[in-house]
């Protein structure tokens, strides 16, 4: 399993003590929320941190923006060095902004995924699962960490995971929001590849612990 620890419920005041845990640990990637307050009731953080970020980490960046327009951001991203964009299904106002989208991340040399809230059909991504390369699955909607997570997320992975065998695509899924100890085995039998945790991570007693144990289901 891979797991990208959500950076958002790190200690902001000691980052890179935090950075430096990360790169102890058996985490293959870092989760990055970016938030703009417009497409979710909340900011977060932008480029200054993530190219801060950048200069301490060695594990790859997953990049997820909350964002109404991250289109713009493409460029900015890749110059960062982020392995992976994230950008919701939810922002676009129809197929074809999206496709160009998937395409102008590729071009920039990054990974493009797709982000879907709760309450998106899975089977809108019918139409574009084989032009990306990881879909993420939100456990919460999303805006702020320590939330709830939404059992039916479960099922949500594995309908996931059929749609992407369906098309024979080459899809990694990720999941995001509320993911901790008591569903992480479910949501890896379910067929999830990648797992992004923020507060049972970072507010555990032992952190790197904690990422070895998700990292071996």
């Amino acid at each position: 399993m891979i797991v990208s620890p959500s950076l958002l419920s790190a200690d902001f005041l000691h980052l890179d003590r935090e950075i430096e845990m990360i790169n102890r640990s058996d985490a293959q990637w870092l989760h990055f929320d970016v938030m703009d307050g417009h497409f979710v009731p909340n900011i977060s953080y932008g480029f200054p941190i993530m190219q801060a970020v950048m200069t301490k980490l060695t594990k790859k960046l997953d990049v997820h923006f909350m964002i109404t327009n991250p289109s713009d951001y493409i460029k900015q991203t890749a110059a960062v060095g982020a392995m992976m964009m994230n950008v919701h299904y939810e922002v676009f106002n129809n197929i074809y902004s999206l496709k160009q989208c998937i395409q102008d991340i590729h071009a920039e040399g990054m990974k493009a995924g797709i982000t879907l809230n709760p309450d998106t059909p899975v089977s809108v991504l019918s139409f574009i699962i084989n032009e990306i390369d990881m879909v993420l699955i939100m456990g919460v909607f999303p805006g702020f960490g320590g939330q709830k997570f939404f059992p039916a997320t479960i099922d949500r992975v594995r309908e996931t995971k059929e749609l992407i065998k369906t098309h024979g695509a080459q899809v990694l899924i990720e999941v995001d929001g509320g993911v901790n100890g008591s569903n992480a085995q479910a949501l890896a039998d379910a067929g999830a590849d990648i797992l992004v945790s923020g507060n049972y991570i970072f507010k555990s007693f032992n952190p790197e612990v904690t990422i070895s144990e998700l990292s071996k289901l």
